[in-house]
């Protein structure tokens, strides 16, 4: 999925423009108030790269609130994407080019600006009642705080005014306008046409046509406005070539819909129906979303009252011989665990998804983290164990989801998957599997169907997993329930004998899991070394790229990503004994370093953060370097 740009359109420089040669990166962040559409322009502006042939990721950023004050800091939602001519791991630490829509976005986006970047800002906002809500006390455009960087100012609200003048909109309804020409403007300072956008607003607004002619009228005026008229200051345009890829067929993906495709991947892997049930809540609402557009692909999504109800329901759709599925983020996992006890007592097969974000309690809702480790591990009453696997980006979101269905199944267990915030809602580059691969080969269920000798609670002697037996088949009548059970019958007992069995029976189930699982090994660099870095979950992007620029540089480090947590790989010991030091990234105070302490008497040099905001690579970076150094 790869288009040219013509030379002539690449070289088209009018007026006051330099040119930044040889980029291998630019990172954008699109900053503005809540209603300005940022997320939708930052998200038009990764279809063009990606069809352009650029890697990229990106990083979505917005409030909690529907809609704080206008103006405010408190509002301010932005967009952030680092597209490249390599491979791309993260949005980018520090930012090129700000596109701030009103002095607040510039407030709140300045910080992450490297000295040098630009700024393209609207100056039709710079009001002093829009200055002072944002808590400037003065114009940062004269009192020198932005000499060090390039400053463009147009007035995007008049010129965005004028360009869909014809369609006779309200003041409201034009400027809503703005973020196509602003996007219009940005795709001409990266040589890029708006064929790409124009396609999505002629479908998206495909039965409003007023509104979809402004839109359009608007995008093609930012572009043309590039290509035809002096800028007002110097202005540096990009030159980001397409980057060499294998040969596939891609598309942009979050991790939300990459979840979503995996999970159906795996039921229909399995042959077996898909019952979602969830309840909304930030951010795991979007995996509801995508999994209801699967309705003509057999797929029953069911939105509850409340988690309690979600999960009850995915339960039920296991015990009637479906693949249930439940999802939400920390609150409302807190709400699902006793249900979880249910399902592990029952010894049915259950994916519970819990994409993290800030906590404790409603925390940061918009903010992401990995601070439910523990509770996936531990969090439920009794000795209640269940298998825990951790995706490490949008793209990994697939199998890790294909896998959680596989050991559900397999082992007749629970399993809960970890996703985060950024995971969710950031966006990449897929190329889509082919699913005729040996990695993807069917292995359909095979329920208990035999009467002879039936006790529903007999294992299998590799597995330790119960026979998966549907409701209404004849002579497989059998009770099950939260009370204990009997060994072998599955009826209520009370034995302190029998107690002792089942629990042993299903602990040892989920700690053998491990010899399962496939050995731990190496993303980048040796197998044994002075820094090995250790990462679960988000943290891989920018830990990637820190280890790569280390090893460019002929340091001794490699890069291990943790995906299945509980139970530990068999090998994860003696691959990190290989190295004098393991760094530990994490966004919690230190939840997996305790886990590995506990587990394997491991002590990991730990690097937390708990701000909401990703990792960057240069704060892995400087903690290799240390540790390299020291």
């Amino acid at each position: 999925m790869t288009t040219a740009v013509s030379e002539a359109a690449k070289d088209s420089l009018v007026g006051s423009v330099s040119r930044a040669p040889g980029e291998d990166f630019v990172r954008i962040r699109f900053a503005g108030d809540s209603g300005d559409g940022m997320q939708l322009t930052g998200t038009q502006f990764a279809a063009a790269a990606a069809e352009f042939g650029n890697d990229f990721a990106t990083f979505p950023d917005y409030p909690a609130e529907i809609r704080a004050p206008v103006g405010t800091t408190y509002g301010v939602s932005a967009y952030s994407i680092n597209i490249g001519r390599t491979e791309v791991k993260t949005y980018g630490d520090q930012v090129d080019l700000l596109i701030a829509m009103n002095p607040a976005a510039l407030k709140v986006a300045l910080t992450d600006l490297r000295d040098g970047g630009a700024i393209l800002l609207d100056s039709g906002t710079f009001t002093a009642r829009n200055l002072s809500k944002a808590g400037y006390t003065d114009d940062p455009r004269g009192d020198g705080s932005l000499a060090r960087f390039k400053v463009t100012e147009i007035d995007l609200s008049a010129l965005t005014l004028a360009a869909v003048k014809p369609f006779d909109l309200s003041l409201k309804a034009a400027l809503r306008c703005k973020n196509m020409w602003t996007l219009g403007l940005v795709l001409w300072l990266f040589g890029r046409e708006t064929a790409t956008v124009a396609r999505w607003v002629e479908n998206r607004f495909k039965a409003a046509e007023t509104v979809r002619e402004a839109n359009l009228a608007a995008l093609k005026a930012g572009h043309a406005y590039g290509e035809t008229t002096d800028m007002p200051t110097p202005v540096t345009r990009y030159s980001i070539p397409a980057a060499p890829v294998e040969d596939g067929l891609y598309r942009t993906v979050t991790g939300s819909e990459t979840l979503a495709w995996g999970l159906y991947a795996g039921a229909r892997l399995r042959d077996l129906r898909l019952m979602f049930a969830s309840y909304p809540i930030t951010p795991a609402s979007p995996l509801l979303h995508s999994l209801s557009r699967f309705k003509d692909k057999g797929v029953v999504t069911f939105q509850a009252e409340d988690e309690i109800a979600a999960i009850c329901a995915a339960i039920g759709a296991a015990y009637a011989g479906g693949l249930g599925v439940t999802s939400s983020s920390g609150p409302g996992i807190a709400l699902k665990t006793e249900a979880m006890g249910l399902a592990i007592s029952t010894e049915l097969p259950l994916v519970i998804v819990n994409v993290q974000r800030g906590g404790p309690s409603t925390g940061l809702p918009t903010k992401t983290e990995q601070a439910d480790l523990n509770q996936a591990v531990y969090g439920r009453n009794g000795d209640a164990p269940l298998p825990v696997l951790a995706a490490a980006s949008p793209a990994d979101c697939f199998d890790r989801a294909i896998e959680a269905v596989d050991l559900a199944t397999r082992f007749m267990t629970p399993v809960m998957l970890l996703s985060d915030g950024y995971i969710a809602n950031a966006a990449e580059p897929w190329k889509i599997p082919e699913m005729a691969a040996p990695a993807y080969a069917p292995r359909p269920v095979h329920f208990h169907a035999d009467p002879d000798g039936f006790q529903p609670f007999q294992r299998d002697p590799r597995t330790g997993a119960r026979p998966w037996a549907v409701p209404g088949t004849p002579g497989l009548e059998h009770r099950i329930g939260g009370l204990e059970k009997d060994f072998n019958s599955g009826n209520v007992s009370y034995d302190r004998d029998n107690h002792q069995l089942m629990t042993d029976a299903r602990v040892g189930k989920i700690a053998g899991i491990a010899d399962h699982l496939p050995p731990q090994t190496i993303e980048i660099g040796p197998d044994r070394g002075k820094v090995a870095v250790l990462t679960w979950g988000s943290p891989y992007g920018p830990a990637r790229v820190a280890v790569r620029r280390a090893l460019a540089d002929g340091r001794s480090v490699a890069h291990i990503q943790l995906r299945h947590i509980w139970p530990l790989p068999r090998n994860l010991a003696d691959l990190l004994a290989s190295f004098d030091h393991v760094l530990l990234p994490e966004m919690n105070t230190g939840q997996l370093a305790d886990l590995l302490s506990a587990q394997l008497g491991l002590a990991p040099v730990r690097l937390n953060k708990v701000t909401g905001q990703p990792f960057q690579v240069r704060e892995i970076a400087a903690r290799i370097d240390d540790l390299l150094d020291a």
